[in-house]
């Protein structure tokens, strides 16, 4: 039997087979049969006696579509099953951190926290009042992260819930509760990092230092200074932090002879500290003619971003040498007229700053004696000193300290940290401010290192 499928559209014969029967025309049914609006059109479609009912088949184009659309289920449905998995082991994952956080503990403990504050009383000791609050708005950040997980992990719960209902799959929502889900993970991973920081500082902004070392000509070191100021730009943004180049010193012919960077976010510090120490880089130098491969050293400072009136130091005027000088680069006559730039060092230790973004000495000086009391109190802490007084000048470190971390450009691309032997070949992501990993893999490596020394 054969059967035929007209397109009104285009108004052209598609021949098809019903099932069981060979494709070719039927024997009465002239090949020129004129396909118009004819009454010959008519009475052919209308002589029901020469031809049985019809019985409609795909053309080659709809047949395609069809396909089409149910390769498309087919990975909707991959997707859809993905994703359950997806939003199962997150959800296990968010009540483990939820469980270990002890949600109960911290609730007694903000409970315990408001009262305290309610007290009339309260401010009759003002420093014990302002680290009271900064307490109570630790445990209800905390307790607030921690519910935003668990109604994340509802959301996407939901999707998945929705889905399995429907006859068909909604990719918006699909697509919608996988965002869901990876913005989950990330806050998750931040989340446990900030459960390894224990630090008296960790919480706080950082000021980063960055500062052009040794290795081929000056153009090569202080060009590699300036990649690495990139870096950390890029890795604040990243973070979504206030970052500030508050300091630059450029470099003759290329990029800078040291920079400073101060970052203003939550944790910024505890993330950051373990960048301090040299950067090693491996490359075919652009500065040089011949293409040969150069190495060069560039070193980084961290310092927390302290507020004044929480640093309780006070430092003899006897223990500092203070100078000025012009500061040089943008700001005006005053900038590179007058000697606004202001150098710190406290004798005992020899620990120095320097200040020179500021347009006047007084506001230079002040923030130099600023940056160098929080610089003591980290030595002082890494040295488990009570007092200032107590750190052992002898025992302080070189500004850039050890060498922790090797950027390979040529002849194959590497960076990998030495003290923890993390590693990765996507440089490109790293100099682009991707540092989580790094970061992580040293937070993990400092735990342990604590947990070992402890026991």
């Amino acid at each position: 039997m054969i059967t035929m499928q007209i397109l009104h559209s285009s108004l052209r014969p598609i021949w098809c087979s019903a099932p069981h029967t060979s494709l070719k025309p039927h024997r009465n049914l002239p090949l020129n049969f004129p396909f118009s609006s004819s009454p010959s059109l008519h009475n052919f479609l209308s002589t029901s006696s020469r031809f049985p009912p019809y019985v409609l088949f795909a053309s080659p184009e709809s047949q395609l579509d069809m396909e089409v659309s149910t390769e498309t289920s087919k990975w909707a449905m991959q997707d859809f099953y993905t994703l359950r998995k997806d939003v199962e082991a997150t959800s296990e994952r968010a009540e483990e951190i939820r469980a270990s956080a002890g949600l109960l503990q911290l609730e007694e403990e903000l409970a315990n926290l408001e009262m305290k504050a309610a007290d009339s009383s309260f401010w009759d000791d003002r420093a014990k009042a302002q680290e009271t609050l900064l307490a109570l708005t630790d445990v209800k950040d905390k307790i607030k992260l921690l519910t935003d997980f668990k109604m994340q992990v509802e959301d996407a719960e939901t999707v998945v819930k929705l889905t399995e209902e429907m006859d068909s799959i909604d990719t918006g929502l699909l697509e919608e509760a996988a965002n869901i889900i990876k913005e989950l993970n990330k806050a998750l991973d931040r989340f446990e990092l900030t459960q390894l920081l224990s630090g008296p500082y960790d919480k706080e902004g950082a000021v980063i230092s960055i500062t052009a070392g040794a290795g081929g000509t000056d153009a090569q070191v202080q060009d590699w200074a300036d990649m690495l100021l990139r870096m950390y730009v890029r890795w604040g943004e990243k973070q979504r932090y206030k970052t500030r180049v508050v300091e630059k010193s450029m470099g003759e012919e290329a990029g800078i002879k040291s920079a400073t960077i101060e970052i203003e976010g939550r944790y910024a510090y505890g993330y950051l500290s373990g960048e301090k120490g040299t950067h090693r880089i491996v490359r075919q130098s652009p500065f040089n003619s011949k293409g040969l491969r150069q190495t060069s050293f560039s070193g980084v400072e961290v310092m927390p971003l302290l507020p004044e009136e929480s640093m309780d130091v006070e430092i003899p005027e006897e223990d500092l040498e203070i100078s000025f000088s012009r500061a040089g680069g943008s700001g005006g006559q005053n900038v590179n007229k007058v000697e606004t730039a202001v150098r710190i060092t406290h004798i005992p230790t020899g620990v120095a700053v320097r200040c020179t973004e500021e347009r006047s000495q007084l506001a230079n000086k002040i923030k130099a004696l600023s940056r160098l009391k929080a610089k003591l109190l980290v030595i002082a802490e890494e040295q488990r000193a009570s007092e200032i007084k107590q750190i052992r000048g002898d025992s302080v470190k070189a500004e850039w300290g050890q060498q922790i971390r090797n950027y390979v450009f040529h002849p194959y691309k590497l960076v990998k940290d030495t003290r923890t032997g993390y590693e990765t070949s996507d440089i490109t992501s790293v100099m682009d401010g991707e540092l989580e990993p790094f970061i992580k893999a040293y937070l993990k490596f400092k735990y342990s290192m604590t947990l070992s020394k402890q026991n």
